[in-house]
């Protein structure tokens, strides 16, 4: 019986003293465009197409202060994968991204790639890839 090449090549990996697992690296997310300091600024990252923008199933949630301007956040351990980024300023602290008739943000938004929507945006147009090392990401805020 032959030894599967997965396996194979992980205890050759083992044997050299390398570890085939990639370690977990920060992510600087940039907000630009963010108009005034009320409220916080939410940011979202989330590493599967069916949670994509429901907050409370998020990969990772942060939280900072608004600034009017740019405003950064930093993720510290992001595992190499992919992802996306919805982000929202929070200007009245409710802790959620308000919206007109369910639908239309009321509140400034932004997501990773900075896509063209109408209606609902889709993870795919959002997604990006972290590897190995630090990453960051722009977003341009819209109100």
């Amino acid at each position: 019986m032959t030894t599967p090449p997965l396996p194979r090549l992980a205890a050759l990996l083992f044997t050299l003293g390398a570890s085939p697992v990639f370690a977990a690296q920060p992510l600087e997310v940039s907000l630009a465009g963010v108009q005034h300091a009320r409220g916080s600024v939410r940011v979202g990252l989330y590493a599967d197409p069916k949670t994509f923008r429901k907050e409370a199933q998020a990969y990772a949630v942060e939280q900072v202060p608004a600034a009017a301007g740019t405003v950064t956040v930093r993720f510290t351990e992001v595992p190499p994968g992919r992802y996306a980024i919805m982000a929202y300023h929070d200007e009245d602290g409710n802790g959620e991204l308000n919206r007109r008739l369910g639908m239309f943000p009321t509140e400034g938004y932004g997501l990773s790639n900075n896509p063209s929507v109408i209606g609902p945006p889709a993870f795919d147009d959002s997604a990006f890839d972290v590897g190995e090392g630090a990453q960051s990401v722009g977003i341009e805020m819209r109100y």
